[in-house]
């Protein structure tokens, strides 16, 4: 077992490579970037175009020194909008950006920089990137654990009996209440959840906004507890809502696989009783496909299945983050977001094949061929 997962931890090294490489090339050919992005604000007689240039080492008060003159250089030319402007000055903005350096240099750089963990400073905030993911990080990482674990702790039993009831009325009922569940969209349940509980047009019972209350660190640590679960009330019933449909149908169909099968029938002439049969033989094989859609859900929470519910109940999170970054073309947030979270992913998914392994011990990684 060592050597398989010393095999899948040097894999993800060319396998990260891979994704921050076509990610780079495609940024190259993406329009707008964040010099673009500085001279749109200055063309457009943004008063505080300054203060959005990180480093404040940028002179942006005689970049209209040249207005209609003597035409500007190839280095202006490329950037769409920035004729008339100074050609040193789109030369200072390259050279705060990165933008200076060969597309490979900047590359290569950036690999070792993120190998180190060294994500530099975000072009439009004065705070490194690091600190940026730091301070959203909470939001996220309680999102994405919280839905995961409330789906899964009420979709495997469901599912469960499901399946040894298939074909009742409880079956039935139950799988239109999953059905409709599955068809309506989380951000939309969100939407119905504020309208009656958080002072929409019926009850004022949760807060819409943050993951505390405003004195929260000087509330007794069991206060704190019950504050904190009672902001995140609204937000992960309705990020749960289509998880919780989705694992249902899988486990039960994934029982039903296995309770058909002759293994099954022969633990039951041996007079075993039905749980014996249900937990002790059917239960680690059915559970394997349920495992494996694991490290899909919890990334798809963590990440990008948050962010309707963030920008909803104004949640401040790494989803809301990447989103508004690639937006405003801030490329060190962009690509730390991305390199994390493909090395979350790998990591996962390691962590689930291992947990293959102990569901069933028949699983052997390392005799596998290959």
């Amino acid at each position: 077992m060592l050597a398989y997962i010393a095999r899948r931890l040097l894999l993800m090294i060319p396998t990260i490579l891979g994704i921050m490489l076509i990610s780079f090339v495609i940024i190259q050919f993406a329009p707008g970037g964040p010099v673009e992005r500085i001279i749109a604000q200055l063309q457009g007689q943004d008063s505080n175009a300054t203060a959005r240039i990180s480093g404040g080492g940028s002179d942006v008060g005689g970049a209209n020194q040249t207005q209609g003159g003597g035409g500007a250089d190839s280095s202006s030319s490329r950037y769409r909008g920035a004729q008339g402007l100074d050609p040193q000055f789109i030369k200072q903005l390259e050279a705060q950006f990165g933008f200076d350096k060969p597309a490979h240099e900047r590359f290569f750089k950036m690999l070792w920089d993120y190998a180190r963990f060294d994500f530099g400073k975000s072009y439009f905030r004065d705070i490194s990137v690091l600190e940026l993911i730091k301070e959203k990080l909470p939001v996220s990482i309680s999102l994405g654990l919280w839905m995961t674990l409330l789906s899964y702790a009420i979709s495997i039993p469901l599912g469960i009996k499901k399946a040894v009831k298939d074909g009742s009325a409880f079956d039935i009922w139950t799988s239109a209440v999953v059905i409709i569940g599955y068809a309506i969209p989380g951000f939309l349940f969100a939407i119905l959840l504020i309208v009656l509980f958080a002072g929409g047009s019926f009850w004022q019972i949760f807060p819409l906004r943050g993951l505390t209350s405003e004195g929260w660190a000087i509330m007794p640590w069991y206060m704190q507890i019950a504050d904190y679960f009672w902001h995140l009330v609204l937000p992960i019933l309705a990020m749960a809502l289509g998880a919780f449909a989705t694992s249902t149908l899988l486990t039960k169909n994934s029982f039903l696989d296995e309770i058909r099968k002759q293994y099954v029938l022969t633990a039951r002439m041996k007079g075993l009783s039905e749980r014996q049969v249900l937990y002790g033989h059917v239960f680690r094989n059915a559970m394997l496909i349920v495992i494996a859609g694991f490290p899909g859900a919890f990334i798809g929470a963590f990440f990008t299945g948050s962010l309707l519910i963030e920008t909803i109940f104004s949640l401040d999170g790494l989803g809301l983050l990447s989103f508004e970054s690639i937006l405003n073309r801030d490329y060190p947030v962009v690509f730390a977001n991305l390199y994390i979270f493909s090395l979350l992913g790998l990591v996962v998914n390691l962590i689930s094949d291992l947990t293959y392994t102990q569901i069933d011990p028949r699983i052997d990684f390392e005799t596998r061929e290959t």
